[in-house]
Parts: C-alpha cells; sequence; structure tokens
C-alpha cells in the first residue's frame, strides 16, 4: 500500500460521516491536500473527492499502519548506516546474524553492575538472545513515529520488541544507577554518534496507561530493516523520534543525574512527551456562496490524550482579538472524531493481533482514540458570504487544554495553529 491509499481510505471515512450526516451531494466537498489549497492558482478538481498529492505543510497522507517503505526518514549519517553494502553491514554489525549488543557502566560516572556483557568477553547480546527474551517477554504497540521539530508525523507503527529493563536485571544493577543512556552505529566515526538516554525509574516502571521502553525488532509484523533502523533500535513510547536510536549497539548504566542526549546539546527539550495536536489534510478547492464546507483532517494523540478537535473560520472583516495569541475566546465549534477503522491497513490481512497493547484479543481498541497513535476528524462548517477567510482547527486534549497548550513552546515538540487562508466568492 502506498501513500496515496491513505487518502482513499480517508475520503471513504469522511464521505460515510457526511453522507450519515445528511450530506446527499458531496459536489462542495471537492477536497484536497492543504498544500494544494494554498497553490496560486488552484488546478481544478475533475471530481469529488479526488485523490491528492501530499501536503506541503501539516501532515503525511499515509495509511493507519504505515508500510516499511513508506515511513519519512530523517536518519543522520555520512554515509546512512542503512545505505552501506551489505557485505558492510554484515561487518559491522548491521545483520541479525552479526547484531552485537554491549551493556556497560559508565567508566566517567560508573553504576554498581554484578556483570557486564561486552564484545570484549564474547557475552554481548545477540540476536538469538534478544529472541529468547522475547518468548516470555515480548511486547507489541501501536506508535506514531514524529519529529520533535516536525509538524509531519513520519510514519504510524506497530513495534514488537522486549523490554529494556529485561536487560538491565540481567546487569544485577547495585547501586549508584540514575539514568540510562545509548547510542548506535555511528559509521566508527565519533563526531557523528548520536546519542539519547532516560531516567532509569522510566525504563524500570511504566507511567500509567503507556506501554514499556523496548528494544524493538519489528515493525508492523516483519522483521525490521536497515532503514527502519535494524536489526535492532529502542523504542520510548510517548516520546519524540530522536529517542528511539536506531541501529542500536551500546547500552550504558550510569549515575549522571541530568540528559546526555546529543539533542540537548541543540537546544532542545529532550524530556518533553509527545503532543497532541491536529491538522488539517483535505479542504475545498474553491469555496462559492451558498457552499457548505466540508473539511477533514487528522489528529496526533499524545500523553495528554485526545478528547476533540475543534473547527474555527475567521472573517478578514472582523478579526478575532490581537491579545489572544492562541485563540483561547475564539467562536470553536466541535468537529467530528471519526470511528476506528473497520480493516487495520497495512498489517497482514488488516488485522491487528491478539495480545497488542490497547487493544482486546479481538483486535478492537479499548478506548479510541489511543494515545501515542492517530485518529481522523470531519467537520461541516455554513456556508459564508464572500469575502476572504481563515480556517483553523485545534486538539483539546483530556485535561482540557486547547493547543498549543499546555506546552506552546517549539522546542518542546510541534503543535502550531495551523492557518489556511481562503476566498469565498459569487
Amino acid at each position: 500500500m502506498n501513500r496515496s491509499d491513505f487518502l482513499d481510505e480517508h475520503f471513504e471515512l469522511t464521505r460515510r460521516h457526511f453522507l450519515k450526516a445528511g450530506v446527499v451531494s458531496l459536489a462542495a466537498a471537492e477536497l484536497t491536500s492543504i498544500g494544494q489549497a494554498e497553490e496560486k492558482p488552484p488546478a481544478p478538481a475533475p471530481s469529488p473527492l479526488k485523490r491528492a498529492k501530499p501536503p506541503k505543510a501539516g501532515v503525511r497522507p499515509e495509511p493507519y499502519f504505515t508500510p516499511t517503505q513508506d515511513f519519512q526518514d530523517v536518519s543522520r549519517g555520512r554515509p546512512l548506516p542503512h545505505s552501506l553494502p551489505e557485505e558492510k553491514k554484515t561487518e559491522v554489525g548491521l545483520t541479525r546474524e552479526t547484531w552485537r549488543l554491549e551493556v556497560l557502566s559508565d567508566p566517567d560516572h560508573p553504576a554498581k553492575l554484578g556483570r557486564q556483557f561486552t564484545k570484549a568477553d564474547g557475552t554481548a547480546f545477540d540476536f538469538p538472545a534478544l529472541l529468547r527474551l522475547a518468548e516470555k517477554h515480548a511486547v507489541r504497540f501501536p506508535k506514531v513515529m514524529t519529529c520533535l521539530n516536525l509538524g509531519c508525523p513520519l510514519g504510524m507503527g506497530l513495534w514488537e520488541g522486549v523490554p529494556l529493563r529485561e536487560l538491565i536485571w540481567l546487569t544485577a544493577p547495585r547501586e549508584n544507577l540514575r539514568r540510562v543512556f545509548y547510542y548506535g552505529y555511528h559509521n566508527d566515526d565519533p563526531a557523528q554518534m548520536f546519542r539519547s538516554s532516560l531516567p532509569v525509574g522510566r525504563v524500570l516502571e511504566d507511567p500509567p496507561g503507556l506501554p514499556p521502553v523496548i528494544l524493538c525488532y519489528k515493525l508492523n509484523g516483519e522483521w525490521l530493516d536497515a532503514e527502519r533502523g535494524g536489526p535492532v533500535r529502542v523504542v520510548v513510547p510517548e516520546h519524540y523520534g530522536f529517542k528511539s536510536i536506531k541501529w542500536l549497539t551500546h547500552l550504558y548504566l550510569t549515575n549522571l543525574p541530568a540528559a546526555n542526549d546529543t539533542y540537548a546539546e541543540q537546544n532542545n527539550d529532550v524530556d518533553s512527551p509527545l503532543k497532541t495536536f491536529a491538522a488539517t489534510l483535505s479542504f475545498p478547492r474553491e469555496i462559492k456562496t451558498g457552499d457548505e464546507i466540508l473539511a477533514s483532517g487528522y489528529a496526533q494523540v499524545g500523553v495528554a490524550g485526545l478528547s476533540k478537535v475543534q473547527v474555527w473560520i475567521e472573517s478578514e472583516a472582523q478579526p478575532h482579538a490581537q491579545d489572544d495569541p492562541y485563540f483561547t475566546t475564539a467562536p470553536w465549534t466541535d468537529a467530528q472524531l471519526l470511528p476506528a477503522p473497520d480493516k487495520w491497513t497495512g498489517l497482514e490481512g488488516g488485522r491487528v493481533p491478539a495480545g497488542t497493547y490497547g487493544f482486546d484479543d479481538h483486535g478492537v481498541p479499548k478506548a479510541w482514540p489511543l494515545r501515542l497513535t492517530n485518529a481522523h476528524w470531519a467537520g461541516r462548517l455554513p456556508a459564508l458570504p464572500p469575502g476572504e477567510y481563515t480556517f483553523r482547527c485545534r486538539s483539546v486534549d483530556e485535561r482540557g487544554h486547547g493547543q498549543p497548550m499546555p506546552r506552546p513552546f517549539r522546542k518542546s515538540g510541534y503543535a502550531a495553529i495551523e492557518a489556511i487562508r481562503f476566498k469565498v466568492t459569487e
């Protein structure tokens, strides 16, 4: 399945919603991605609900569970480790047969451990050892992978692996263990190393409602390939992608009191978890007086959950108050959160396997929308007189915070409210 199939899925969901709501004719709903909506002049749509190109802003169109080849990539490396020839991958441990993971005490801030796992003494973890742990401890959960500073999620996956804490307990830790830091293969060049870290408390104990941090070896039921960070990567459920290091080679148990992430040195908030926000995926290309306005889009569900998506159209002739930068007093109206898909695209047979975190044994979500994933929304707005307008959407989390609150700062994760300007003509 490719990205354009997502729009078929998205438009089918919204078509059902609008027809059920009594919109008999969808001629006014010639929807397009917001990127196309901003092009001038707009190209005429040959048919309603036309398949669109990926947007220039907001979120990228993808199926609910993104096929491996369709994930967006922001990997680091010169050359990118996944682009290495197979012989080189074999040599440096980027295949399942040759992968090795060292688990060590930080020599600069040592934690007291009963044992370490090293290549030098032949005890480093290999892939068969990881799978032996998986026989008893494997977990699987859905998570959207996204970058701290981008408004376009990179892809939605069903990730499977072994909780990181299972390896930590095998070191028989005794004391002076406050954090875990880790990094992956970086072309044997210290200047290219990209490192992340976590408090050991997060690794050993999961906050309510969150899956564990895992050493991941499968994505959407298939072995993790090199481009997605295989053979093994870290996946931290509630965090942005920089915490989920690819091509994992080293874990250090440390007495450091604070983060030593590479991103911390680049003016980013490395402890900020995934935010909730909404974005527009489709909007009419042409709006005439008397046309009902049908819009739809996507919401990223962060750690605070999602209670609703709201929409609002501001008239340029009557602009909103200038002293309300986040539009908290604007006359927002509720859009409709659409139900979970009937078929889970991107997975074998379109079904979520039994035993997946957040789903029952029949593959049905226990709640909707699920935290750390995505959801569709659709909105109907009344016809407008001729003029110039701005369309906006926002999320409201389960604690009542409207986007971009409660963390509006860019360095703690993207959550800006979009502004789509348009005209209504006679």
